[in-house]
Parts: C-alpha cells; structure tokens; sequence
C-alpha cells in the first residue's frame, strides 16, 4: 500500500483558516506569494484578519510587530530564504528583541523547492533563527504535526519560526497525535544507536531504522520537531543510555539540528554523533530526492552510518 504523501505547507493553510475561525486577532501578513504559501483560502474566508503587503518582507516584518503590540496574533507568511534571511534584522530588532508574539510561517525550507533551485532553497534558516534570543524554531514532520504546531505556536507566547516542505512527504501520524513545543517525539525505542530527525527526514529515520532491524540493531527514533528549544533532556537519555547518535536533517549541518545535538554532547564530555544533511554547500536545480542523495540523506547513509558508530 502506497504511503500518502502532502506537503506540510498545506497544514499550514488549512491549520491557519481553522484558527483565525476561532480567534479574530488571528492575522495573516501576506508578502505576496499566498497561492504557494497556502494562505488562499485564508484571505478568501477571513479578508478582515488578511493583509498582503507585496514583495516588502521587511515591511511585512514590521507591520507584525505592530499589530502584536496591539493584541493581534500575526503570522507573517513567505519562502523561508527570504523569512530568515532577507528579513533576519527586522526579526531581531522588531520582533524578538521586544519579545514580540509575532510568528514568521515560511514554506520551502530546506531542498524541497527542488527545481526551483538554489536561490529558493533554503538551507541556512533554522540555524540563523536559532541564534536569536526568544525565537522558537520548530519543523513539523508531515501535514498532521503540520496542523498541530501550528496551533500551537499560535497558543505560544513569543516569536516563532515554523518551516514547512514545499513538496508533499509521506504522512507519519494521524489527526489525534500530540504535540508539544520543545519535546521530541519518540518514535521508536531501541538500545543499540539513536536517530535524531526532524522535518521531512523523520520518514528517512523511520525506514532506516526497519532497515536496522532486520540487521538486529535496534535504533531509536526521535522526531525533534523543535530544534530550539531543543528537548535536552530526550538528547541526554540518548547519550546516557546509548552513547551513539545519527543526526538527520534537511538543513545545513552547520547550526542546525545536528550542531544542537552535538552542543549537548559537547557539554555532557560523552557520547559520539554523526551529523548527516546538507554538507554546507548549495543546492541546484534537480529533483528533491537527487538533491537529498547528493548530499547522503539517505536510508542507506542512515544505516551505514549507524552501522559505523556501532563498529
């Protein structure tokens, strides 16, 4: 039986239309580019709580702030290249700085963009919002943790980035699953080594660790949907009880997930982590799964690199 794939961006729109429904001070800022954001269906059933400001993300940026010292809960909606980066000073002075309830939702993160090449893939986001005091950074793993941060970042007092995929990924959960912001979800226990994935890789860890098993080695898996604040206390268990652990991720290898593993195993002087995603280097303009395999996110890397750790 085929897996149903959708993107997570789509439960990102139908998340953001349930709760403006439900709270009026729900907003969206709109930086042009709705249709591929999914806030179509928001503006068209909710045109009062909908602004779109054009191509000006700082504009956008700073009209949020505005608003969120009003009462509003804004959601300021692009591509995550230019949610991060072409707006990062706006996001610290304006936003995160006055500790601001503003929340930043970009589509495209990561390599899913794919064809749309390297100027819209963005690989560097996470890790530039990361190092933002007050900001929470969070990934959802597929269209149904998708919906559930969203709303809770909505119920989040504070600024947050979500990232979303472009491309539709395999659904993992179903509609009833839980979530809560800064705490990974186990997916699978195992002794024998840990992955760690979050976003559109969880499906990777998944498949890795059946692959591992059928090898007799036992993995456990962790979807680490919020990467800041990061569950340190979920990391530690894994480098207290296993010691090794394979990182996954959609995203630089620099400053990322993999960095704020590795931070806390620095810290603890114990366990040892490999870091797998995109190996500081750009994309280009190719299939999404071409680009992942160009840089070893892989089932089969996963594996062998679990493999290695073990010895």
């Amino acid at each position: 039986m085929e897996t149903k794939k959708i993107a997570t961006r789509d439960g990102f729109g139908e998340a953001i239309v349930e709760l403006g429904k439900e709270n009026k001070d729900i907003l969206v800022v709109d930086i042009d580019i709705g249709k591929s954001c999914k806030t179509g269906a928001f503006r068209k059933e909710l045109p009062e709580q909908y602004l779109n400001v054009g191509i000006a993300e700082q504009n956008g940026a700073g009209v949020a702030a505005g608003l969120a010292t009003c009462g509003k809960i804004p959601f300021v909606v692009t591509y995550a290249a230019f949610g991060s980066m072409r707006i990062c000073e706006m996001i610290r002075q304006e936003i995160c700085y006055p500790h601001l309830n503003v929340k930043i939702a970009c589509s495209h993160g990561g390599v899913t963009p794919a064809n749309d090449g390297a100027s819209h893939q963005a690989i560097e986001d996470m890790g530039i919002m990361r190092t933002l005091p007050n900001m929470t950074v969070i990934m959802p793993a597929d269209y149904y943790a998708a919906k559930a941060l969203v709303k809770a970042a909505a119920a989040f007092d504070g600024p947050v980035y979500l990232r979303f995929t472009r491309d539709a990924i395999p659904v993992i959960y179903d509609e009833n699953e839980t979530f809560e912001i800064g705490k990974a979800k186990t997916l699978r226990e195992g002794g024998d080594v840990a992955i760690i994935a979050n976003g559109d890789t969880v499906r990777l860890a998944i498949e890795a660790a059946k692959v591992l098993a059928d090898k007799g080695i036992q993995a456990r898996v962790l979807d680490m949907h919020t990467i800041k604040p990061l569950d340190q206390e979920a990391v530690t268990a894994c480098i207290d009880e296993i010691g090794r652990i394979v990182t996954v991720e959609d995203h630089n290898i620099l400053n990322g997930l993999g960095s704020a593993v590795c931070e806390v195993a620095a810290e603890l002087g114990k366990g040892k982590v490999k870091r797998l995603g995109i190996q500081d280097q750009f994309g280009q303009s190719a299939p999404y799964e071409r680009l992942l395999a160009m840089n070893g996110v892989t089932v089969e890397n996963i594996v062998a690199q679990a493999e290695a750790l073990i010895g």
